[in-house]
């Protein structure tokens, strides 16, 4: 190893110069960050300190500073470093910072200069090998780390780009051979030394401002926690012996953020679908017919010891407090042998046949028998003051199983147990036996609040909930009910849904006119009554919601052959929807168009082409799809419904169509000029021919008459330029498309999106982000219309260049199929004149129809691929509500000269 010269001490004020650009960011009489105003240690030390400190700002990141010359000289690593060479992690230099910075762990605040959590990783002493000024003016600097938790020889390579000032510039932090280093498929060391190196607190302790001081003894609570746990190692750690569960599951309540007690959880619901989900990582319970429950249970600090002053709290899904109507089930929860925990499940009434009834939990409430109902546990989200919701599911509901253990058998309280298997098996034996469905989770699955994907049910028979809007009398005139009338909100409307006349016991007609006759109108709440269903109805308001069983929906969105199961008090009216099933997973095909549903009807859908009375679409009832029944009415009305957020984004642009007037499963072809045929309102852009051939009429659309248009000539794709008629030769876009292999996994394809967005975000551009209908995502980048076609296609070559040269082993820029095995595609050959993109909004020729759409960036954090189909408008068309890239439109972002000189672009 060369020795380290000393280097003559620098002159007085040199490095208060350097953190001249630190100081200017920051407000100190805001932020407790140093302000490096202390003695910098001008003089060259013996030992050279480094540090890591992991930072949750924007976005995640880890700040790598190495000292020297009385400052830290400083680089943020996105992904955090890796022992494994093969691993080249971006490093984007940043200002210097003070040398006492190394010692700073706390919250820098919101608002301020890289406001978020900041934690000290690691920290140790350094040695370089080699001139240090040289290799950081040259871009190459080589040392060897003696850390915590890095040790062994490392480097720091610069890219192409520009040096010196306070301008960012990027580096790659690689790990060189040795001793210490790691194969790709070991754990991370992020991941495995996760804990600050000298408080030993989690991103969220340091948040919470728990536990300050590496030497900060135990609480009082803590240490119960600690005993807690104890008592449940021996059930929660046992080795499952199903050899379908992935692995042997450990669980240990360290693993949990503290948390001070959360008080009522938003619940996560299951999302319905058509079939249960068949792969390995899924979990099946049966779907429980009762009232959802959370269970709260708080113990009084003063009396923790004696196992005194414990609070139960049973409330509801919307947060009704229930205790006293349940107090069985609340004496059974204060048995617990907990300080404080949030349990999730079930409160249901079992029959003689040990299935779950919701009538029977009706008559327990009514005859004063909540002494006969049982409390069925299926999830765990706080114990001992943890944040649990953030562990697997699976992992949860393990402690879950040892924390009712201690209860014994008899107690009202239950474990839900589940089953991993063949989700259509399980789903099948489940109706045989006469349950409701069953609900499949997502065993590596966080608790999100709200309707979440991770969580889906499936039903034996049709059943939801409906509001009752009003009623008719009895024919022979007795005070009871013949029929209740049934709707559902939808944009703020109720909808009639049709009429339940069975189902309902003596006593329940009684509590039901009790219920009602105070609600008594002149008028229907109905938005749109049929004319058959105003005679001899007495209307109501619309606020009591009924259980209701049904065999189906008709065509005209009715339910058939509904029966009245019972009132839901859990639920206000107003969140009354029609729940429509969706795929679990990518959509398979369903059967054929001769088989589809009658409750798949085009009103439905949100298709309704009543409107489109711009021409006549000839043959409306061809099929475009057959995988879904799609029709070219069905196309039609899409078009209509998207229409004003589709055009934004392709008015005004040569568009290039796919046309597939056979349907999807026929050839199709590609077509973008104008020719005999075009209905009048697909419109035309002359484009000059840039071969000197003249004017070329290329098809573009500025209406819904014009998407209409597309649809009669059966156009199930669009494709648009990225530049306007105004300015065709100068892109005022530009698109990256990851196009992956096959064998890459959706949470590498989300990951490196999100790579290349902070890629952009480095170099000053911001990304917005869309599905392709297919495997892929592009990453769109708003510009200004200031360069030709030549300069953004370089430019955009260039930005691939450099994000495959981080990670080689990610991605490839070139076309050959050969080399694109097992990595991402990055297609930057979109950013030329004539060259297209997908439209937002635009459906794509395959099976199912899937759609194009604008997406957040937060939906990266999915399970799976977003996946939107035309024929399930209904269940996505709320995402219309807010436009995910409206930022784009008033963004006045360019490509600068600087930016071109620093990727090698001529100017």
């Amino acid at each position: 190893m060369a020795k380290q010269k000393r280097t003559p001490p620098d002159r007085p004020g040199a490095a208060g110069r350097q953190l001249a650009s630190y100081r200017s960011k920051r407000d100190f009489s805001i932020t407790s960050e140093p302000g490096g105003l202390k003695g910098t240690g001008s003089r060259l030390s013996r030992t050279l300190p480094f540090v890591i400190q992991k930072h949750a700002a924007s976005r995640l990141h880890y700040d790598f500073r190495l000292g020297w010359k009385g400052v830290l000289k400083s680089w943020a690593v996105t992904k955090g470093p890796s022992y494994y060479p093969g691993d080249k992690r971006l490093a984007v230099q940043v200002e210097d910072h003070p040398m006492d910075y190394k010692d700073f762990e706390g919250t820098i605040p919101k608002g301020q200069y890289g406001g978020g959590t900041v934690m000290v990783w690691d920290r140790g002493t350094w040695e370089p090998r080699g001139d240090v000024d040289r290799g950081l003016q040259e871009g190459h600097l080589k040392f060897e780390l003696h850390g915590t938790k890095l040790k062994g020889g490392w480097a720091l390579v610069r890219m192409r780009g520009p040096t010196g000032g306070d301008h960012k510039s990027n580096w790659l932090l690689i790990k060189e051979h040795d001793k210490f280093e790691r194969s790709r498929e070991s754990p991370a060391i992020t991941e495995e030394a996760g804990l600050s190196v000298i408080t030993k607190r989690s991103m969220e302790q340091i948040a919470g401002r728990e536990g300050r001081g590496p030497d900060s003894a135990p609480s009082r609570s803590a240490a119960h926690t600690q005993t807690t746990a104890s008592r449940f190692t021996a059930v929660v750690t046992k080795p499952n012996q199903n050899r379908s569960t992935p692995g042997k599951l450990r669980v240990s309540l360290d693993r949990a953020p503290k948390e001070v007690f959360p008080g009522f959880i938003v619940p996560q619901l299951a999302q319905p679908a058509r079939e249960a989900p068949e792969g390995p990582g899924w979990v099946h319970e049966l779907k429980l017919d009762g009232y959802r429950i959370q269970i709260h249970v708080q113990s009084d600090k003063r009396t923790r010891q004696s196992g005194h002053g414990r609070q139960v709290k049973l409330l509801t899904r919307k947060n009704l407090d229930w205790s006293r109507r349940m107090p069985e089930i609340a004496s059974a929860a204060a048995q617990l042998p907990v300080d404080d925990a949030i349990i999730d499940g079930e409160a249901v009434a079992f029959n003689e046949k040990g299935i779950a009834s919701f009538a029977d939990l009706q008559a327990a409430f009514q005859e004063g028998k909540q002494r006969d109902l049982t409390y069925v546990a299926f999830d765990l989200l706080h114990l001992d003051g943890r944040n649990l919701r953030g562990l697997p599911f699976l992992e949860r509901k393990k402690m879950l199983a040892g924390l009712l253990r201690s209860l014994g058998k008899n107690s009202v309280l239950r474990f839900s147990d589940h089953l991993q298997a063949r989700g259509g098996k399980i789903f099948a034996e489940a109706c045989r036996l006469g349950a409701e469905g069953i609900v499949s989770k997502l065993a590596s699955a966080s608790y999100t609040s709200g309707r979440a994907s991770s969580w889906l049910k499936v039903k034996c028979i049709q059943e939801q909930e409906l509001v009752i809007g009003g009623f008719t009398p009895r024919s022979n005139d007795s005070r009871g009910i013949g029929a209740l009338l049934l709707g559902y909100y939808d944009e703020g409307k109720l909808r009639y849904a049709g009429r339940s006349g069975t189902g309902f016991s003596q006593r329940m007609q009684t509590v039901l006119r009790e219920r009602l006759d105070p609600l008594l109108r002149k008028k229907a709440a109905f938005a749109d009554p049929p004319r058959q269903a105003l005679r001899d109805v007495r209307w109501v308001d619309p606020v009591l919601v009924a259980q209701i069983a049904f065999s189906n929906w008709t065509r005209d969105n009715l339910v058939r052959q509904a029966a009245f199961k019972g009132l839901r008090e859990d639920k206000p009216a107003r969140e009354v929807a029609r729940e429509i099933a969706v795929a679990p997973t990518a959509p398979s095909p369903p059967p054929a168009a001769r088989r589809r549903n009658e409750n798949t009807s085009r009103s439905k859908r949100g298709l309704d082409g009543a409107s489109m009375t711009a021409f006549a679409i000839t043959h409306p009832e061809k099929v475009l799809d057959e995988t879904t029944g799609m029709t070219k009415l069905d196309l039609a009305a899409y078009y209509t419904a998207v229409a004003a957020h589709m055009l934004r984004y392709i008015a005004d642009r040569p568009l290039s169509i796919v046309r597939c007037p056979e349907g999807s499963s026929k050839p199709c072809f590609f077509q973008k000029h104008v020719g005999s045929g075009v209905p009048e309102s697909v419109k035309t852009i002359p484009v000059p021919n840039r071969k000197g051939g003249g004017i070329e009429n290329y098809l573009t659309v500025d209406s819904a008459d014009g998407l209409v248009g597309l649809a009669q000539m059966g156009a199930l794709e669009i494709h648009s330029w990225g530049s306007k008629r105004d300015s065709l030769d100068m892109p005022d876009r530009i698109v990256i498309d990851l196009d992956p292999d096959t064998s890459i996994s959706w949470e590498t394809l989300a990951a490196s999106a999100q790579e290349v967005r902070n890629y952009l975000q480095d170099i000053g551009l911001e990304g917005f982000l869309k599905s392709t209908g297919g495997k892929g995502l592009h990453v769109v980048v708003p510009i200004r219309a200031e360069h030709e076609w030549p300069v953004i296609k370089q430019f955009s070559h260039a930005v691939v260049q450099r994000i495959e040269e981080g990670k080689p082993e990610t991605y490839v820029t070139k076309m050959t199929k050969a080399v694109r095995r097992n990595r991402i595609f990055l297609d930057y050959l979109r950013n030329d004149r004539e060259a297209t993109a997908i439209a937002p909004f635009s459906p794509r020729a395959r099976a199912g129809a899937p759609v194009a759409i604008p997406l957040d960036w937060a939906e990266l954090k999915a399970d799976a691929m977003p996946v939107f189909r035309v024929v399930d408008f209904p269940t996505w068309k709320k995402r219309l509500k807010r436009d995910r890239w409206a930022a784009m439109r008033t963004l006045r972002q360019r490509v600068s000269s600087g930016m071109l000189r620093a990727m090698g672009v001529p100017t």
